[in-house]
Parts: C-alpha cells; structure tokens; sequence
C-alpha cells in the first residue's frame, strides 16, 4: 500500500492525483487487456467450434467413403458373380452344342458306313451275278 506525506489540509494533492492517476492509468490498461484476451478466447472459441465442425464432416465423409467403398465392393463382386455363372452357362451351352455335334457327326458316320456296307453288298451281289453269266458263258462254248 503506497504511503502519501501530510501537509496542510490532509495529503499532498499531487501525490494522491498522481497515484490515482497511475491507478487509473494501470486499471484502464488492465482492462484492454482483459477485453483483448476475452476478444482472443471468443476468437480462439470461434475457430476451435470450427474445427471441430471441420472435423466432423471429415468424419462423415470418411464414413461416407467408407460405405461408397464397400457398395462398391459388393457391386464388384456381386457383377464377378453374374460373369462367372455366365460364364458357366455359356460353357455349358457350348460342351452340349459340341456333343450334339459330334453324336450327329457320329449318327452321320455310322449312316454313311451302313450306306457303303449296303452299296458294297449289292456290288457284290452284282458281280456275284456276273460272275455267273460268265460262268455259265464259258460253260456254253
């Protein structure tokens, strides 16, 4: 606590005005600098719910990312799924052409190998025939 001098009436007048004035002078600067942090919070208040706003549509935008890419996982696999069946049905569909084919390649082979067992019996029983007219020919003479 600062101590004035007497004098006549009571304190020395420029004493006390120059303390209060130094109080004064000490409470106006504490006062700015009070409004100037309070200024600073509310701005540090301000960019902190900011952040974590920020951070917070990072989060759903991650989630977000993380749904599109197992979507797009199942859509993947689910479309390799489809191929592969298809795939499937299509080999299916070309072994039963391919052994069609080939029992009507074999059906046509077995006709053909009775169609020339056939034409080789009758010309075999044309000469057969001939052989007996020539027999008989020479018999004659």
């Amino acid at each position: 606590m600062r101590k004035f001098n007497n004098s006549f009436p009571g304190y020395n007048k420029n004493e006390v005005n120059s303390f209060v004035q130094n109080v004064t002078t000490e409470y106006e600067s504490m006062l700015n600098n009070l409004k100037r942090r309070d200024q600073e919070i509310e701005n540090l208040q301000k960019e902190l719910a900011r952040y974590k706003n920020l951070e917070s549509t990072l989060n759903r935008a991650i989630l977000i990312a993380e749904e599109s890419t197992q979507n797009i996982k199942k859509v993947a696999y689910d479309e390799a799924k489809l191929v592969v069946e298809n795939a499937k049905k299509n080999a299916s569909r070309i072994i039963n052409n391919a052994l069609i084919k080939a029992e009507k390649a074999e059906n046509e082979a077995e006709a053909l190998t009775r169609q020339v067992e056939r034409y080789k019996r009758k010309y075999k029983d044309i000469l057969e025939t001939e052989l007996e007219e020539i027999e008989k020919f020479n018999l004659n003479n």
